[in-house]
């Protein structure tokens, strides 16, 4: 072994010593430019606070060591302990859930294509699918959302007259997967105290704090951001290899009446994934009603099907948005990997990271009748005298899902209401 020359040690030490002080200088002239003070520094407890600023956001943690949630509020960062959630159970009940569903989609999916169908076992399948959900519900409600509820004092039902209380909910593992939104037990119905989230507080969901403090900066019109206030309407009925969905038209017909003069229709053959993804890239708002996938052992290549192949999420992370809101009634869009639980890779993570404020999907399949009827009544409560309120997203999903969840016997079968959810402010 040969000893390194003294000098040659030395003169790396020297050009070490001067690239860090080039890149301090570096970053402290970036540090002085408007808008950039905190340039790659650490987020400190003040800036994650701003997060908390229309109502508390949650993150939840199951492990081993320890379960609890960690709550940030306008005032400051609370732990509240989980004594009865174990990280195992959580695993339990995610592993049972996403069998159940899955079992159900693969025999849907058989049935669509017009494959010989074991009816006996689909509709086993299906009863199996609502005990699965609601056994969750009631476990998540008495393990996470009841204790964390009580403690910030989300105790009853909204006063009649006052803005419903707001909640975030940013979860990470096992807990992913959960209906934390509609946890509760929704059969009992006429309590004075009800026993689920969906009537005590409007509930959305965040990928991670920074995200939710991006979402929340002020945003400049749609003209100084280079896209135009107008809606995308993305509709295929008949997707390459995919059963039709008859309820699109629909769909598209009411959109086309309340967005009247103020959309872009790409429908059909002209749903290529080129021209949604230029439209994405002008329009404020936009709207899927297709066929969504999510491929649970590669999530990002999950997506929606269009006319001509399948917009994944990959390539949805490569681009750079500035709309305010997108609606995706398409199946399976908010729903993360299971081998990947802390990844989050989620088409409605996708398009929120990269830029859409608020975003409205469903996990898991859902109907495209119920798509329709959900979306409807969303939009209806949007769209006021011509004008369009994206920033309404949360509250008008929580009202709208809160009449399915009433509507004759759909408390007893909550995979028909309880599989959509808000992302963003």
């Amino acid at each position: 072994m040969v000893a390194d020359d003294p000098s040659t040690a030395s003169d790396r030490a020297l050009r070490r010593r001067a690239l860090a002080a080039e890149w301090t200088a570096l970053l402290d002239e970036i540090r002085e430019r408007p808008g950039f003070r905190d340039f790659m520094r650490p987020t400190g407890l003040t800036g994650l606070l701003s997060s908390a600023a229309d109502g508390p956001v949650v993150m939840l943690n199951a492990s081993r060591w320890t379960c609890d949630a960690l709550v940030l509020t306008a005032d400051g960062l609370r732990q509240v302990p989980l004594p009865a959630l174990r990280v195992e159970d959580a695993h339990a009940y995610t592993d049972r859930y996403l069998r159940a569903v899955q079992e159900l989609e693969i025999l849907a999916a058989r049935a669509a294509s017009g494959a010989p169908a074991d009816l006996e076992r689909y509709w086993v399948a299906r009863v199996a699918v609502e005990q699965v959900m609601t056994d969750t519900q009631e476990w998540v409600w008495d393990t996470i959302a009841d204790p964390v509820l009580d403690t910030l004092g989300f105790t009853g039902p909204r006063d009649e007259g006052r803005p419903w209380p707001r909640l975030w909910w940013c979860p990470s593992g096992p807990l992913t997967f959960l209906p934390l939104h509609s946890a509760g037990y929704h059969e009992d119905a006429g309590r004075s105290r009800p026993s689920t989230v969906l009537d005590r507080v409007i509930s959305s969901y965040t990928p991670t704090l920074k995200a939710l403090i991006e979402a929340r900066r002020p945003q400049p019109s749609g003209h100084e951001r280079s896209v135009e206030d107008k809606l995308l309407l993305v509709t295929v009925s008949n997707a390459p290899g995919q059963p039709p969905l008859p309820h699109v038209a629909r769909e598209q017909a009411v959109l086309r009446e309340l967005f009247a003069g103020r959309h872009t229709l790409l429908a059909d053959e002209t749903a290529t994934v080129g021209a949604v993804q230029a439209g994405m890239a002008t329009h404020c708002w936009t709207h899927f009603s297709c066929h969504g996938t999510q491929d649970l052992a590669t999530p990002s290549g999950g997506g929606v099907f269009l006319a001509d192949g399948k917009l994944t999420i990959s390539e949805i992370s490569r681009g750079r948005y500035h709309g305010d809101f997108a609606f995706l009634s398409a199946c399976k869009t908010a729903t993360g990997s299971v081998t990947l639980p802390d990844e989050v890779i989620t088409l409605a993570a996708a398009l929120h990271y990269t830029g859409f404020r608020n975003v409205v999907a469903t996990t898991w399949s859902v109907t495209d009748a119920v798509a329709a009827d959900l979306a409807e009544a969303v939009y209806r409560r949007m769209v006021r005298e011509g004008r369009f309120f994206p920033d309404e997203a949360a509250s008008a999903l929580h009202e709208a899902v809160r009449e399915l969840r009433d509507r004759g016997e759909n408390r007893h079968h909550p995979s028909v209401w309880s599989r959509f959810t808000h992302t963003g402010p």
